[in-house]
């Protein structure tokens, strides 16, 4: 049984933490132990942006990348090898506020300010990661950045405002990171092997304590995961987080993923998309909408820029939530997942791998290990909608995909999914037979519709009730008919106002690893 120092790089130096529950998160780390209160807690759920930090890390070119995430419900031991970054670092050492505090001040961005922090940091964020010479970043790029960050006084038009002052060369001179010494730094407390890390006891014994393994080659991990089958995996702590600090509960052992080089990959061939399962949920879109660029608006709704930085594709899938967003459309595109326990792999159809609410067809020891989406097909047709009561970062009460293939006139194969529908992920099996071999026609889509309520009898709850959620799920397969029909389809653009190029906004995301 050992333990080590948790290494982290933060205000220019290289901090060492030890003796704090592996649960820690770094929210309370900053506030309780340092006194750095400049950043907030509002909701501890990663919900409202006030804890926004900044956390970067070296990529496999040695190159620095800088992502917003939400302190609140990340534990302090996946620092561990990192920097961090809160409002405390943007202040000058002569005084002078950065750009991006002076273009706050400058365009009123702020009332009680109580939010604001977590703004100036997914700001300061956008203005680091932002190409200098590259002119004003987009609106939509802004908004992105802004997600996950909400203000109940001030408004938004102001912050914008003040997100695209900050690049206005003639008041406010480029103030860029020295990112040759977070490097230099990075490079010094990366780890060969394995990081294992427990608190002491009421005792100060750290011995028999719940232990934090974060392993950094593949054949590490799949060991630890065999000899600690139920230990609790852990990726971007997007929903475990919540547990500790909406639900208090003990987690027990923690096997991090998110050190393994191996698991970080996306791999392309001519058939196959592959992305490992410790790939980032900005990441992972990116990829999946190069490839199918109708996953746009999908990308941009799953929750906001910091929990899609911190959360995995792996993750999503391997969590079972009957409302996850990613899981319908890879169903409907027949998606597999990879799972391996030490040494041997199996795959399975996603839609064959939830049991049941929360149930999945994990074994003991095993644990998914990459998603492959095949390639897109020259006459499928496909979509997927998310209906909600906020347009931005909000749970779904219905999630819909469609993939079709027509030749001659045709559907040769239908796959429809849903999410909110039932208890797991579930395929629409009675609308898909409904469409087999018909005309994709105005008949045939209606029928699937009237097929729907054979595949499912959803719950009411407090995002939506039964009818509700069967009404919506037969309108979404309407509208997919529109946009997809042979005669006069309505454009995808007019139905999705906020549609662009996947590729585009985020080029270098989209690049696949190999």
């Amino acid at each position: 049984m050992t333990t080590q120092t948790i290494r982290f790089y933060y205000q220019g130096a290289v901090r060492e933490v030890s003796g704090v529950p592996a649960t820690r998160t770094v929210l309370q780390h900053l506030r309780d132990d340092l006194r750095c209160t400049g950043t907030k807690e509002g909701c501890a759920e990663g919900d409202c942006g006030a804890c926004t930090v900044v956390v970067g890390e070296t990529d496999a070119r040695g190159q620095l990348t800088l992502k917003a995430v939400n302190a609140c419900i990340q534990f302090l031991p996946t620092l561990d090898g990192r920097a961090l970054f809160t409002v405390e670092d943007l202040r000058a050492a002569d005084g002078a506020l950065h750009p991006v505090q002076q273009a706050l001040v400058d365009c009123h961005g702020s009332q009680c300010g109580f939010c604001t922090p977590g703004f100036a940091m997914s700001m300061w964020a956008l203005y680091e990661n932002h190409p200098a010479g590259a002119g004003l970043p987009t609106r939509d790029e802004i908004n992105t950045a802004l997600s996950g960050n909400l203000c109940r006084c001030t408004g938004y038009r102001p912050i914008v405002e003040a997100a695209q002052k900050m690049f206005d060369e003639q008041p406010y001179p480029r103030a860029a990171l020295d990112r040759a010494a977070v490097i230099e730094a990075l490079e010094r407390i990366q780890r060969d092997g394995t990081f294992e890390y427990r608190a002491p006891d009421a005792r100060g014994d750290a011995f028999g304590t719940p232990a934090f393994f974060a392993p950094v080659t593949l054949d590490a991990f799949a060991t630890l995961r065999a000899a600690h089958p139920h230990a609790r995996l852990l990726a971007g702590s997007t929903d475990v987080g919540l547990w500790v600090t909406k639900q208090f509960r003990d987690l027990g052992d923690i096997l991090f993923i998110g050190n393994v080089a191996e698991l970080k990959t996306i791999e392309r061939d001519a058939q196959t998309l592959t992305i490992g399962a410790a790939v980032s949920l900005e990441e992972a879109y990116a990829a999946l909408a190069a490839d199918y660029p109708e996953l746009a608006e999908m990308w941009m709704r799953f929750a906001s820029l910091p929990i899609r930085n911190a959360g995995t594709l792996g993750g999503n899938v391997a969590n079972g939530s009957p409302i996850g967003d990613s899981m319908p459309a890879l169903i409907a595109l027949d998606a597999l997942v990879v799972l391996q326990r030490e040494h041997k792999t199996r795959v399975l159809p996603l839609d064959a791998f939830y049991l049941g609410y929360q149930k999945t067809a994990l074994e003991p020891g095993e644990f998914v290990a990459a998603i492959r989406v095949p390639r897109p097909a020259p006459d499928l047709r496909f979509r997927t909608y998310k209906v909600a009561k906020r347009y931005d970062q909000d749970i779904s009460a219905v999630c819909a995909a469609f993939a079709l293939r027509i030749a001659d006139g045709a559907i040769v194969a239908a796959r429809i999914a849903f999410g909110g529908m039932a208890a797991t992920p579930k395929r629409a099996q009675q609308a898909e037979a409904a469409l087999a071999g018909a005309p994709w026609d105005a008949a045939s889509a209606q029928r699937a519709m009237a097929a729907l309520a054979a595949d499912y009898q959803p719950l009411t709850d407090m995002r939506a009730t039964s009818a509700y959620r069967l009404k919506v799920a037969r309108n979404l397969l309407w509208r997919f008919h529109l946009e997809t029909r042979d005669a006069d389809p309505l454009a995808l653009r007019e139905v999705n106002a906020f549609a662009f190029d996947a590729s585009a906004l985020h080029g270098a995301a989209a690049q696949e690893q190999t």
